[in-house]
């Protein structure tokens, strides 16, 4: 009887003609979409998700910190790894039993127990094999195999960051009770990589139309779906990750929050409301005091030196500019650290970079701002939130510095890029040539003029102001000139539909880093309700 049961709901889900069961988490749904005015439905469902996977991210933020500290990283010369996204697979099924004069199974080469047993076993090699290639911190626990929906619930349940569905058969609401709005989803269908799959023919009509049009189950949409190649699970679960790590990540700010011009006004408010960063400020009266007593510290003032001189003298390294900025430059990157630790913060930010700290540092930040990236640290300059958010998602999808910059106009195709603060080790593994010179504007103190990689794919972001719209591009670098503006400068271009750049782009500042990283942050934006504009959509590597 049982077996026959699973049976008839099974059937609901194919192609036979039995009556489709109702969904409650869909009536609950829609009666509260009933009391929400100029929502469409599936607006209000997209964004019950972003709401509760913000939770789901905090969560992590919070155990991350704690992990962080009992770990000793606030009092480590380096920045605290990502977190590792914990990622449990599901393999759901039914057992079939044929009945005479009768449809008595439904679509799909998962029918047995024997069947079962082996789709667990191929699961498990595949599996194993893809956390292999993973270059982000990845966990998979033991792959479960399930057919009822009281088994969902339970490992509904569990602790684990990711639920990944091996979607072979399964009636009634199991499928229901493994997915839910409070943490990501992804649906694996077969089609040629195994047995075929029932849900490939029925996971859209099915469960996430619900038998109509419109989209009706919260938590999880097509872009959730993916069909044979688990490279595409990969590049899914390494944005989850930086998603993870992102949101709720800790920042220094010295001289507090900002964002750059009228639009970037409610900026720290808005990095605070959607990524729920923590913004950390530091005053210059106590960044003063700081340097002061450094100063005063024989022993670190000869080490700042003994570091500079271990810098300068290395391959790809030319000295422009007087020594002494150098040397300062790298004590006040020690306390930049300092700072750091103490707040158990991974990030860092100057306002007033170009004026205040001159005569409190009597150097530059733009030298230990790239210093920092380099060592696997966020730092970047003028404080301005608008952009920031973008930074520290980039970093945590790619584990690479992140390079904020100033754009220039885009035209035939090619842009121009720059700002005295670039990191060199921009694959993570390489230092790019530098030359160290004076900071632009000011011509005073130390900033790197990095001498980027010629035939660089590049993933570059362009954020809005209100945070509602990013745009963004793969790009080739061609050439770094000398020009009369920032150090760090390189043009590059702009791969795909540039004039719709130039007509669309909104805020100010930019987000630059190595490799092409595009489907990671549309999928890792979607997921916080901010669109996602690929001007290179089409473009492959």
């Amino acid at each position: 009887m049982t077996e026959h049961k699973e049976h008839s709901d099974q059937c609901a889900h194919g192609c036979c003609g039995h009556e489709v069961p109702r969904v409650p988490v869909v009536r609950r749904v829609a009666s509260l979409e009933t009391r929400i005015s100029g929502f469409s439905r599936r607006t209000f469902l997209m964004g019950l998700g972003t709401a509760a996977l913000s939770q789901w991210a905090l969560q992590s933020a919070s155990a991350r910190s704690r992990a962080h500290r009992s770990a000793g990283h606030a009092q480590s010369h380096s920045p605290a790894p990502r977190t590792k996204i914990v990622v449990k697979p599901v393999l759901t099924y039914s057992i079939h039993r044929r009945r005479p004069q009768t449809s008595w199974r439904s679509w799909g080469g998962v029918m047995t127990r024997e069947d079962v047993d082996e789709e667990k076993q191929r699961i498990d090699a595949e599996l194993e094999q893809m956390a292999s290639a993973a270059d982000f911190p990845l966990s998979i626990l033991p792959v479960s195999a399930i057919s009822s929906p009281r088994e969902a619930a339970a490992i509904a349940d569990g602790e684990f960051d990711v639920v990944l569905i091996f979607a072979a058969g399964g009636g009634g609401n199991l499928l229901e009770r493994l997915v839910s709005p409070k943490r990501p989803s992804i649906i694996f269908l077969r089609h040629r990589s195994g047995p075929v799959y029932l849900w490939y023919e029925i996971t859209h009509p099915r469960f996430l139309r619900k038998t109509v049009d419109e989209y009706g189950q919260p938590g999880i949409d097509v872009h959730d779906v993916v069909v044979d190649e688990y490279d595409d699970v990969l590049w899914r679960l390494r944005a989850l990750c930086g998603l993870k790590n992102s949101w709720g990540e800790r920042i220094v700010a010295i001289g507090d929050a900002s964002g750059w011009g009228a639009g970037g006004r409610k900026a720290p408010q808005r990095a605070r409301d959607i990524w729920h960063i923590e913004i950390i400020p530091v005053s210059y009266a106590d960044l003063g005091k700081r340097i002061k007593a450094g100063h005063a510290d024989a022993e670190r003032v000869a080490q700042a030196e003994t570091d500079a001189k271990s810098y300068l003298a290395k391959r790809g390294v030319k000295l422009e500019t007087d020594k002494g900025f150098v040397e300062r430059a790298f004590l006040l990157t020690s306390i930049f650290k300092d700072l750091m630790r103490e707040a158990n913060a991974r990030a860092i930010t100057v306002n007033h970079c170009m004026g205040t700290i001159m005569p409190i540092s009597e150097t530059t930040a733009c030298l230990p701002l790239s210093l920092l990236n380099d060592e696997g640290w966020m730092a970047f300059c003028e404080s301005d939130f608008v952009v920031i958010p973008s930074g520290i998602l980039l970093h945590n999808i790619t584990g690479l510095p992140a390079f904020l910059q100033d754009p220039t106009t885009p035209h035939h195709g090619i842009v121009t890029i720059a700002h005295c603060t670039a990191p060199r080790k921009m694959d993570g593994r390489r230092l790019e040539p530098v030359r160290i010179m004076t900071h632009f504007e000011s011509d005073y103190g130390a900033a790197p003029k990095v001498e980027f990689r010629k035939g660089q794919i590049v993933t570059i972001i362009a954020p809005d102001f209100n945070a509602k719209r990013w745009m963004g591009f793969r790009g080739e670098t061609l050439e770094t000139p000398f020009m009369h503006i920032c150090r760090s400068q390189v043009d590059v271009t702009i791969e795909g539909d540039w004039q719709r750049l130039l007509e669309q782009m909104g805020g100010f500042h930019w987000m630059l880093c190595y490799g092409d990283y595009r489907k990671e942050l549309g999928y890792a934006l979607r997921k916080a309700g901010i669109e996602w504009v690929d001007v290179s959509e089409g473009v492959t590597v």
